[in-house]
């Protein structure tokens, strides 16, 4: 099985919202929002409960990745935001974050995580999780064609079907303000 997470909460552009801390406290354009901070906290009960199991659609990660550093996008700028996600589920489970591939590297992560054993979690930017999809091969139902930047609360699911994916969406529920629905497809011009 392999799950799909946006990063967490980040700070807003223009910056006239909350602001990214940094594990300290300390402002960084960089890090999680305190939401984002509370959400990665979330999400190792989610994930890895302390008692009973986590949801049944869901699976307990054995392998656990997040975005490398990558010096050619956003102007060299480095986002920490997809590590400090999930190094709280990663230190519960006791496992390494593995931190091989960057934004742009979509293929190559798909590659090594569609034959993978067990349940993989992958957190990411939105902009290109839809890339990762694109890369793991046939996959129905059809993912939606964009996660909008408002969306934190997701995750989406691929489970083994044959010789592609069965794809269904999770809505976390861990924060107020989180979505019970999925990411609908946006209409197409002959819809509107």
């Amino acid at each position: 099985m392999i799950m799909l997470i946006r990063h967490a909460e980040k700070p807003l552009r223009p910056s006239n919202g909350p602001q990214g801390v940094n594990p300290d406290g300390q402002e960084d354009p960089h890090s999680l929002t305190v939401t984002g901070w509370m959400r990665a906290g979330a999400l190792v009960e989610l994930f890895c409960p302390s008692r009973g199991d986590s949801p049944a659609e869901l699976g307990r990660p054995d392998t656990i990745y997040a975005s490398a550093f990558n010096a050619s996008v956003h102007g060299g700028g480095h986002s920490k935001r997809s590590m400090q996600t999930v190094s709280p589920l990663a230190a519960r489970l006791g496992l390494e974050v593995v931190k091989l591939y960057a934004v742009g590297d979509e293929a190559h992560l798909a590659k090594a995580i569609r034959n993978r054993p067990g349940a993989t979690l992958v957190a990411w930017h939105h902009e290109v999780l839809l890339s990762i999809c694109h890369h793991l091969g046939e996959v129905h139902p059809s993912p939606p064609d964009h996660w909008p930047a408002d969306r934190f609360d997701l995750i989406w699911t691929f489970t083994p079907d044959g010789h592609g994916w069965r794809f269904a969406q999770i809505p976390q529920l861990l924060l107020p303000g989180d979505l019970p629905h999925p990411i609908a497809a946006r209409p197409t011009l002959a819809e509107t």
